[in-house]
Parts: C-alpha cells; sequence; structure tokens
C-alpha cells in the first residue's frame, strides 16, 4: 500500500486527511499525519474567542475524534527530505526520528510574521492559535480587576490601554471584538469610566481590511472611531519597550495589552528546511492542480504554497492565503491524489470568492460581494451564520450555536481564567507557613 504523508493538521491538511479518510479503500493506501498539536485550531473564531463569544474549546476540532483511519505523530515536522522520501519529527519529548512516506502532502501552514521592533517579542501576544486568544480575553479581564482597585493616575491608565499591530482581517476582527468586550465590561465595574478606556490600532498601509474596497475600509474606521478607538495609518510601532508604545508619527503611551497581527510569514521549515522547489517568499511551488512542481508523489496547499489564481484576470496572481482557500484547497487535495492513485487526471483548482465578512464585535459587521456592501447588524448576522456552517462537523457546529444563543438570555461570561497559567501558585502559597502573616 501506498504511505501517504500529511505535514501541518490545519485547515488544508486536516480537510485533505478527513476527506481521504472517507473515499479511501481498505487496501488502497496508509494515511499519517503529523502535527505539534492534536487539534485544528477554525481561525476565524480566534476573535470571538479573545472577546468570550465563543469558548476556546469548541475553536478547535480534534484530530482523533473525526481522523479515525490515520496515524497522528504528535511533533513537529524539522526538515522534509523528499529525494530520500523521508522527514524528521521532533516530539515534545525524546529523540528525533524519521518517518518515510510514498506520496507527501505539506500544508504545514504559515507564522506570524515579525519585524525587529525592540519590545515586541518581549511585550506582545499574537493571534494565531488558541492558546494566544484565551491570553488577550484573560489580559484584559485582569486589567479591570486590577485597574478597579487603583486611583486614577498612569498606572490605571496603562491597564486600561490596549494596542493592536495589523490592520488586516485578522486584526480588525480581533480589535473589533476586543473593543466590544471592554465596553461591554465597563458597565459592570462602577469604579472605571468608559472615557477611561485607549484602544489603539496601528496599521503601516493607508487604510485597513485590504480585502475590502476603499469605501467599505473607510467606514470600518470611522465605525471604530465613533467607538471611541483611534486607528492610526501609515504608521508603524517603533517600539514597546517595557510596554511603552512609540509610533512613528511621533506618538507615545504605555500600553497594558499589546496583540501583533501584522500578517503572515512562510513557514520556516517549507522556507529553510527542504528540497521542494520554493519561491522567493518561501511557498512552495504547485501548480494549479496543487502538485508541486515538477516533482513526483509532492503535493501542497495553504497558506505555504504558491497557488496559481486561475479565478484572478491578473497574470501569474496567486491565491490569497486565507481559510477560504485553505478549506477548498484541502478537499481538491484529497479528491486528486485519490484520482493519481486510480488512474485518472487531477483537476485545477479554481474558486471564486464568495466575497469579504468579518465581525467588527457584537451587532457590527461589514460584508462586501464585488459592488455589494452591507454594514452593521445584517453583516454581523451573516458572519455568525456562514461561520457555523463552516466551522467543520455537526458537534462543533451545535456547540457554537448553543454558547450564541444563551449568550443572548445571559451575556457574555466575564470570568477571567489568567491563574491558569500558574497553577501551582496557591498550592504552594498555601503550604507557606508564612501564608497570610
Amino acid at each position: 500500500m501506498r504511505k501517504i504523508l500529511v505535514v501541518g493538521g490545519g485547515y488544508a491538511g486536516f480537510y485533505a486527511a478527513w476527506k481521504l479518510e472517507k473515499k479511501l479503500r481498505e487496501d488502497e493506501a496508509r494515511l499519517t499525519l503529523a502535527d505539534p498539536r492534536p487539534y485544528m485550531t477554525y481561525q476565524p473564531f480566534l476573535p470571538e474567542v479573545a472577546a468570550g463569544s465563543v469558548e476556546a474549546r469548541h475553536a478547535a476540532v480534534s484530530q482523533r475524534r473525526h481522523l479515525r483511519r490515520t496515524r497522528l505523530v504528535a511533533g513537529m515536522v524539522t526538515e522534509i527530505n523528499h529525494a530520500a522520501r523521508t522527514v524528521t519529527v521532533r516530539p515534545a519529548d525524546g529523540p528525533e526520528f524519521e518517518i518515510g512516506y510514498d506520496i507527501i502532502v505539506v500544508t504545514a501552514g504559515a507564522v506570524t510574521r515579525k519585524f525587529p521592533v525592540p519590545g515586541i517579542a518581549e511585550q506582545a501576544i499574537g493571534m494565531k492559535h488558541i492558546e494566544e486568544a484565551v491570553a488577550i480575553r484573560d489580559h484584559l479581564l485582569t486589567s479591570f480587576d486590577r485597574a478597579s482597585a487603583l486611583q486614577p493616575g498612569l498606572a490605571r491608565q496603562r491597564l486600561l490601554t490596549v494596542t493592536f499591530v495589523g490592520g488586516g482581517f485578522s486584526g480588525v476582527e480581533g480589535f473589533g471584538e476586543v473593543l466590544s468586550l471592554a465596553g461591554a465590561l465597563v458597565r459592570r465595574y462602577p469604579e472605571l469610566d468608559a472615557s477611561e478606556l485607549r484602544f489603539h490600532l496601528v496599521e503601516a498601509a493607508g487604510r485597513i481590511l485590504p480585502e475590502v474596497t476603499d469605501h467599505p475600509g473607510r467606514w470600518v474606521v470611522r465605525s471604530l472611531a465613533k467607538r471611541g478607538a483611534r486607528v492610526h495609518l501609515n504608521t508603524t510601532v517603533k517600539s514597546a519597550v517595557d510596554g511603552h508604545v512609540v509610533l512613528s508619527n511621533g506618538e507615545e503611551y504605555d500600553s497594558g495589552l499589546i496583540v501583533w497581527t501584522a500578517g503572515n510569514a512562510a513557514n520556516p521549515v517549507v522556507r529553510k528546511h527542504t528540497d521542494l522547489p520554493v519561491d522567493e517568499a518561501g511557498r512552495i511551488l504547485v501548480r494549479a492542480d496543487l502538485r508541486v512542481d515538477g516533482v513526483e508523489d509532492a503535493w501542497a496547499a495553504g497558506d505555504d504554497a504558491a497557488v496559481p489564481d486561475l479565478a484572478s484576470d491578473v497574470p501569474g496572481a496567486l491565491t490569497v492565503p486565507n481559510a477560504q482557500h485553505a478549506y477548498r484547497q484541502g478537499k481538491l487535495l484529497a479528491r486528486n491524489i485519490l484520482a493519481t492513485l486510480r488512474g485518472r487526471a487531477p483537476k485545477d483548482y479554481v474558486h471564486h470568492s464568495l466575497g469579504a465578512v468579518a465581525t467588527l464585535g457584537i451587532g457590527r459587521g461589514i460584508f462586501q460581494y464585488r459592488r455589494i456592501v452591507i454594514k452593521g447588524f445584517p453583516a454581523w448576522l451573516m458572519h455568525r451564520g456562514y461561520h457555523v456552517l463552516a466551522v467543520p462537523s455537526w458537534e462543533r457546529k451545535v456547540r457554537v450555536l448553543v454558547i450564541w444563543l444563551s449568550a443572548v438570555f445571559f451575556g457574555r461570561d466575564i470570568v477571567s481564567l489568567a491563574s491558569v497559567e500558574h497553577p501551582r501558585d496557591a498550592f504552594v502559597a498555601g503550604n507557606d507557613p508564612t501564608y497570610g502573616h
């Protein structure tokens, strides 16, 4: 039997393995998926996880629950040697080991793009993984508790100041949702006033949300400004040492929470540690049918693949690295691999965009499909409706829907669990003979 190895369990990898399981005959191929995380992250839910509108567990799709015929390897692939048909895997514990394969599917995904800004590595939180979204939420909730015990002043102001760096979909959605959470929180704290909140969105370009046209983008900026936020366009962060943010426009302030969402970069394993062909950006060169260009038995898709965009009128255009493409490319990967195993020709990937939709907080959103633009509450409902249908498995759809419906009657849960990051502190303190003195 052919041995098929999927590197990465994100959108493209998870869907490729999931669909292959359903179509492959028992004696046709063996599937292996290697990923350091035991779940697929449904990234469109991360802004709502950060705002407490979606439970963190419900934005994660268990690999073991759904991939029942696939061998799951818990470890990070550190090198791909296609000439030898092997990959090197680094597990959380124990020495590295190799896995052999006949066919490889590279869907390792992208990583957060970083810049050498002083203080960012020490102070900022990303928003690409569930752990980060939970940390953002808990950090904000804890900051409100701490600020409520302080008198008005610089220390209290720092705790109530939030900075998001990056005006793409991830940054704007996260910013809008966390701003919505803060607006709901301040009503629960009579010691605080909404005028004390300081929310900054910093974007290096002259506009936000590049996936929509100029007019909807300007409307989003005005909408955020009406809610008390400041959007800094054509601006970069020069420094964030010890939480003191220095902007390129000359403005300086202290920020208790800094979230970095300034785009994606190619996965280092794909960019530096493989003999598969890559472009100047570090993405694997693939043909329109998702086969690696000029290489036998190798496929790639998702954020780490340079997939030709056949639906675009621009010569040489590549598909945008987003969830919409990764989801569909993963399903096509399964069909095309199955076709080649059975002697049929694979099909090219062609997908016409369904439009762009973003949440800006509860009851607020923006949607655009070509010249059709919908704003406010209807767009927010469209965002929720689309994603509850798109999240994998009926089990996850029902769980998310129940959480949303319960919030209608009871509001959001505003309990911080930041202490879970240090679970032994209470135990150690309780056994300290000086405790309470």
